[in-house]
């Protein structure tokens, strides 16, 4: 446990510091080419610079590398892989906008690397009942759960600040119940997710200077996916993620098919006339989250980025008395 503390140190450091210096270039050159889009949010013709996925990836790729140096994992090298893959999908969507069967077939096909590297366990562990042995339902498991958790983040991703926000959350809880099942290298590999979120999070939080497009969420949630494959506690990993699973839920539920947010025509939020948001009476709209979070009357954006932090956190907590109980078992 000792020895990990340098490369643990090592590659935060370098994931926040990366993100942190890197994103502000990043931003302005991104409104000198025009990259920018129009923040739905604001009164007035705010516009703001997409995409951001390229400080996350390379804040990512840099302090993961740093790992490798150190512990030579075949996992580290698989999040790598999956992770850069998702960056790749991602960036293509944000320069053209794809079918909705584009991002799912795409990320389950970034999710192979984790197989052919071998960086998995084919056991599925839950909570005081112990693991449950599925090698081939297992593989499946992992070519779905890619594309689960990359869209999953992606889709939560509509207000100024909440997808890096959430992310910093979720990934700090998902470490903190991989040291408490003492999966230790994957709990130092699980770090450096928290830190470029929370680095990327102080120029996305309210008002955003840079949005992550869908680079920097598949990039986000492609990453978290992998970590929990590869750490063996995927059932801790969905508990933590619930407000966005949820989310995604509603939403698929609603629209009954995979399609792309930009296509949908009914909108599930407007804005009063001081501009707060408000739920719409749209039965054609989508029922999301932040529909239902609005249900109880208008909010202000940041008043529901804090209700959506708040069931994060809750959701964090929960899953760390998941991983106590996994801890009866292991």
């Amino acid at each position: 446990m000792t020895e990990l503390i340098i490369p643990a140190i090592v590659s935060c450091f370098v994931a926040f510091f990366l993100v942190f210096v890197m994103t502000p270039p990043l931003i302005k050159f991104l409104e000198k080419r025009n990259m920018v889009v129009k923040d739905m949010n604001k009164k007035e013709d705010v516009m703001v610079a997409r995409p951001g996925g390229l400080a996350l990836i390379v804040g990512i790729i840099a302090s993961e590398m740093v790992l490798y140096a150190f512990l030579q994992m075949n996992e580290i090298l698989a999040i790598i892989i999956t992770t850069s893959a998702a960056f790749a999908i991602g960036y293509v969507d944000d320069r053209k906008v794809m079918g909705g069967w584009f991002k799912p077939v795409a990320l389950a096909i970034a999710a192979i690397p984790i197989i052919a590297l071998g960086a998995y366990n084919s056991d599925l562990a839950f909570p005081i009942f112990g693991a449950v042995q599925i090698p081939v339902l297992y593989l499946a498991l992992i070519i779905f759960m890619i594309p689960i958790t990359g869209n999953t983040i992606n889709s939560i991703d509509v207000l100024n600040g909440v997808a890096s926000g959430f992310m910093v959350i979720a990934s700090f809880s998902l470490s903190i119940c991989l040291f408490i099942v003492q999966n230790y290298e994957i709990a130092i590999v699980s770090l450096p997710l928290g830190f470029v979120s929370l680095a990327f999070y102080k120029y996305h939080k309210i008002p955003s200077k840079i949005f992550p497009g869908d680079s920097g969420a598949l990039t986000l949630g492609a990453m978290y996916g992998a970590i929990a494959i590869v750490g063996g506690v995927e059932i801790i990993a969905a508990v933590a993620l619930l407000p966005a699973v949820i989310n995604s839920f509603l939403f698929l539920s609603s629209v009954k098919k995979i399609v792309e947010h930009r296509q949908i025509k009914g909108k599930p939020v407007d804005h009063t006339d001081d501009f707060r948001l408000r739920a719409t009476s749209d039965k054609s709209a989508p029922i999301t989250l932040v529909r239902l979070i609005l249900a109880g009357g208008p909010l202000s954006e940041k008043q529901v980025g804090y209700a959506i932090f708040k069931l994060t956190i809750f959701s964090g907590i929960l899953a760390i008395i998941t991983a106590f109980l996994m801890g009866v078992t292991f």
